[in-house]
């Protein structure tokens, strides 16, 4: 569980930093959406395309978690509107 928050906090960094424009959130925002970006890449590289090692959520997924954040990060972006 802490190895994913860590994940999270680090792909939730990494996709905002690669996200063009300005996202107005703190700390705690970034770790909740990067968690939950990091579990939908990891669900989707794992389940749907079947990369990746499925057994553990491990820093070897944080390609797959920055998309995943990418994503969300897009999401709120366009609802926070």
């Amino acid at each position: 569980m802490i190895g994913a928050i860590i994940l999270g906090i680090l792909a939730g960094y990494l996709g905002r930093a690669i996200m063009p424009g300005r996202q107005e959130m703190g700390f705690f925002m970034t770790t909740i959406l990067g968690v939950v970006g990091a579990l939908l890449g990891f669900l989707f590289f794992t389940e749907v395309l079947d990369i990746g090692d499925s057994d553990a959520f491990d820093l070897g997924g944080l390609p797959g978690a920055v998309i995943g954040v990418i994503i969300v990060l897009f999401i709120y972006d366009r609802a926070s509107r």
